[in-house]
């Protein structure tokens, strides 16, 4: 993208998801000088790649191996095609993203921890937070803690685990190395869990790893996050947000939060919150606890966007990561 116009830039991107997006514009806003031998053998890469598979799609990989042997020679062909099927491969666990995640829970229940671990990693945060909900509350900190220590799975292993599952399951893929896992990971199904699990799993993080549970901690978006969120986005959030679930959010929150959303607010809007607060009476802290999910949901997706800034947010402040 970097050797490209920025008008012939401009059109690739339009082509590309959010997601997509996001990820390609974190890699050029770290790029250095490339030099010119690295960038030319990037360019031959990119365009053996290109005409192999346009080949592979006209004719299949015979046909394709007999064309990249004609253009590229035998050596350069079986290379190319190589990396090509690696790219192409199954991703593993990809009939469970397909199943409901009830029906996954009851799969994979009395299964190993370490095994439940792996199958969450490749699966959604979504999915994996319900996942990790409908485990015993003993078993949620655990498979958490191996899913944060994860790191690259041995395609063996992966195989052994598919092999468990296709008794159950009926379906079975392969796949080479697989990266999953990670505090990262942790974070974003940590986020999508009910409030009262995610403060039972810190809990025991804390006390079994606390350098891994702050680690954690600091990846993770919480109700208590609205004070480093800057006003204009916090104004932004607040249109999005019912005047009931504001209340009841803030009614269980520190004096802090409420603080900060209230001078976000205009003068009357903020005295009608308070009176509302002040009459609601006595409520239940799972009802507290649901209204602060639904604004911190509706935070993260503005943050995610680009819409919002909270500070401190990747080893930095809100200054440094403005552009």
């Amino acid at each position: 993208m970097a050797c490209l116009s920025q008008t012939q830039a401009a059109d690739i991107m339009a082509n590309l998801n959010d997601d997509e997006v996001d990820k390609l514009t974190l890699e050029l806003s770290g790029l250095r000088t490339v030099d010119t031998e690295l960038k030319a053998t990037v360019l031959d890469e990119f365009y053996q790649m290109a005409v192999a598979k346009q080949y592979v799609a006209q004719g299949g990989l015979d046909f394709a191996k007999q064309l990249l042997e004609k253009s590229f020679g035998a050596e350069k062909a079986f290379e190319v095609l190589n990396r090509l099927q690696s790219s192409l491969q199954e991703v593993p666990f990809q009939f469970l993203k397909r199943a409901d995640p009830s029906q996954i829970s009851t799969f994979i229940q009395d299964e190993h921890p370490q095994t439940i671990a792996l199958i969450i990693a490749h699966l959604d945060p979504n999915v994996g937070a319900l996942i990790l909900s409908a485990l015993a509350p003993d078993v949620q900190s655990d498979v958490i803690m191996r899913i944060a220590t994860m790191d690259r799975t041995a395609p063996e292993i992966v195989r052994e685990v598919e092999r468990v599952l296709e008794r159950k399951m009926a379906a079975v893929f392969t796949g080479g190395f697989t990266f999953a896992g990670g505090v990262k990971d942790v974070a974003e199904i940590l986020n999508r869990v009910e409030r009262t699990a995610e403060k039972s799993i810190m809990a025991d993080l804390e006390e079994r790893d606390p350098e891994l549970a702050d680690e954690i901690a600091r990846l993770m978006f919480t109700f208590e996050d609205i004070i480093h969120v800057d006003d204009a986005g916090i104004q932004k959030a607040l249109r999005e947000i019912e005047s009931k679930d504001l209340a009841l959010a803030l009614k269980g929150s520190t004096d802090d939060v409420n603080a900060k959303v209230l001078r976000n607010m205009s003068s009357r809007a903020a005295e009608m919150i308070k009176e509302e607060i002040e009459f609601m009476g006595p409520v239940r802290m799972k009802n507290v606890e649901e209204a602060q999910q639904k604004i911190v949901a509706v935070l993260r997706r503005l943050e995610e966007s680009g819409e919002l800034v909270v500070s401190g947010r990747g080893g930095g402040d809100a200054d440094e990561i403005l552009v």
